[in-house]
């Protein structure tokens, strides 16, 4: 039945601040934007990531707080130090990585303005579970 994962959504308070993250961070690539219009619930935009990730962005309150509740994207090794430059140039909160054992890939946690979590992470599924079938 499930094919796939068709988009994510995020309520923001500043589709533009947000715009930034998505572009200067993710390389995202704008396709639309509603303008005044609201065909859904409040002005948004979207986005397209990696060729075909739909990210959506809407008008709204923020989360109320933060969660360790997040949306992990697989990056290149070789590119978390450039990552991090560019979070960092938005004055973004990064977030300590939780404890890894050897193997299980490198990860980049960061908050954005309004409560979301997000990881910029290097491992698989595959490899992850390998390294847990060893054991610690």
């Amino acid at each position: 039945m499930i094919k796939g994962l068709s988009h994510l959504t995020f309520i923001v308070r500043d589709l533009d601040r947000m715009s930034r993250l998505i572009e200067d961070v993710l390389d995202g690539r704008q396709v639309y934007a509603s303008g005044d219009a609201t065909f859904s619930l409040s002005r948004e935009i979207f986005f397209v990531l990696g060729g075909d990730l739909w990210i959506a962005i809407m008008e709204g309150e923020p989360l109320p707080s933060r969660t360790y509740n997040h949306v992990a994207f697989k990056v290149q090794e070789q590119d978390l130090d450039e990552l991090k430059r560019r979070i960092e140039g938005l004055g973004l909160d990064i977030r300590e990585a939780r404890a890894r054992v050897d193997g299980e890939g490198s990860s980049i946690y960061f908050h954005d303005w309004d409560n979301h979590l997000f990881e910029l992470h290097t491992g698989t599924l595959a490899t992850r579970l390998e390294r847990y079938a060893e054991g610690r």
